[in-house]
């Protein structure tokens, strides 16, 4: 499975944005992409985070566990959810790269230390 089953009816802005996120998110190694809930889900150990196109043009990249991510950058937003967060993003500008990679890198670690800590439970 990759990426184009996802892309195909959305418009050219969020396809492009969708592109980029899936290839930021496939810089850390073992990740796996699966369909859940119609939307594109990254797998490490477990669920780390998803690609969610908004119905006013953008994309949202949530984290599955983003209550407990630090989120220095203030790049995530709860939107009333209480454990996912998720930053959005309508072009390609607005994207602050060292940040989306220290917040993916995190969400990675912390997906790893989430299933460690589950298995000595």
């Amino acid at each position: 499975m990759d990426l184009s089953d996802f892309v195909e009816d959305l418009n050219e802005n969020q396809r492009t944005i969708m592109r980029l996120l899936d290839a930021e998110i496939f810089r850390l190694p073992g990740i796996a992409l699966k369909k859940r809930y119609h939307l594109p889900f990254y797998y490490g150990l477990s669920w780390i985070c998803y690609l969610n196109p908004l119905k006013s043009g953008g994309i949202e990249l949530c984290f599955t566990r983003g209550k407990f991510l630090q989120n220095p950058h203030g790049l995530l937003e709860s939107r009333g959810r209480k454990l996912i967060l998720g930053m959005s993003v309508f072009r390609l500008e607005e994207i602050d790269f060292e940040s989306l990679r220290d917040t993916l890198h995190e969400a990675y670690i912390l997906d790893r230390e989430w299933k460690i800590a589950k298995r000595k439970s």
